[in-house]
């Protein structure tokens, strides 16, 4: 089994290690538009499989597509990368282009596969590649919600002074500083709930902490994380290849869920071999659920732009 990783920059390499190391397949791919910058992070990654264990090969590749034919999963990071003081939404007038000639090329090597989104802005580049592609909804999966997820369930951690193991803890909604939607009210702690734990404003403060908690790092080290949205993208791949049915919240096509259609958002979803295979209903209540729709509302104001470039 073949995966494909496109863009090798902080991210995509990241994540095709954590593929590489974990051995979820027999070959990963990693092809970037830079000369010599894949060939060498895959020449540099696979002289560490005699230290780090593993037997999966990792080749690089110049913006050579037919490298990538019969990719199973391929996961798209290619863009420019958020700077301090930008937000993910103001990078969509560079990456929109990207992202769809990505989608374009490596169709035309592996028609069947099921594409990961992690270039952002992600909710909007998600729903390009779906439009763009033509593949079945369920094959085309943003990745934003598992790494809001880890992030808040780390802040919890943080709060609690436990194992961030020990929390159960889910975002939904846009993967934006303003649109993600930690559900402080479904969180646990070994299946108790976290409100057990903390004070309302001390809770209300972590739901805080993880919503900028890309920006928070952005101002911290300069440019947009990569070693969780690295790992949390070759988690989603595990789940795929592996076909472990795991439920965590990616960014999927609705057709009617959780009221909202025609938009890929952030909802609950159970992911197994053959992509997203349904998505979960948390029973929102109103107040979340009104998040959720102005969540929804502000992912379709960025989509338009989309329109005006004439990419759907």
């Amino acid at each position: 089994m073949k995966v494909t990783v496109v863009g090798a920059g902080a991210v995509g390499a990241t994540c095709a290690e954590n593929i590489a190391r974990k051995q979820l397949v027999e070959e990963v791919v990693l092809l970037d538009i830079k000369e010599g910058l894949a060939e060498g992070k895959a020449m540099d990654m696979m002289q560490t499989a005699t230290l780090n264990s593993f037997d999966t090969k990792i080749i690089g590749s110049t913006n050579d597509y037919s490298a990538t034919a019969d990719s199973s999963v391929v996961v798209i990071t290619s863009g420019i990368p958020r700077k301090p003081g930008m937000t993910r939404e103001e990078l969509i007038g560079t990456n929109a282009g990207i992202v769809k000639s990505v989608t374009d090329n490596i169709l035309k090597y592996s028609p069947n596969t099921i594409l990961i989104v992690i270039s952002n802005p992600m909710d909007t580049m998600t729903y390009l590649s779906a439009k763009a592609s033509g593949l079945p909804k369920e094959k085309v999966i943003g990745m934003g919600g598992i790494l809001d997820s880890s992030r808040f369930k780390f802040r919890l951690s943080e709060a609690i002074g436990c194992s961030p193991n020990d929390l159960q803890g889910v975002v939904i909604g846009g993967h934006g500083d303003t649109t993600m939607i930690p559900l402080a009210r479904h969180a646990t702690y070994n299946s108790s709930p976290v409100s057990n734990f903390l004070s309302p404003e001390r809770l209300d403060q972590v739901v805080s902490d993880t919503m900028v908690g890309g920006a928070t790092l952005t101002k911290l080290i300069g440019t947009s994380a990569w070693y969780a949205p690295g790992a949390a993208g070759a988690y989603l791949v595990e789940s795929i290849v592996r076909d472990q049915k795991k439920l965590f919240p990616c960014c999927v096509y609705l057709d009617g869920e959780y009221g909202q259609k025609d938009i890929c958002i952030g909802v609950p979803v159970v992911v197994g071999k053959n992509g997203w295979e349904k998505v979960v209903d948390f029973k929102l209540n109103d107040d979340e659920q009104g998040k959720f729709n102005a969540s929804a509302d502000a992912v379709r104001k960025m989509n338009s732009v989309l329109s005006e470039m004439k990419l759907v």
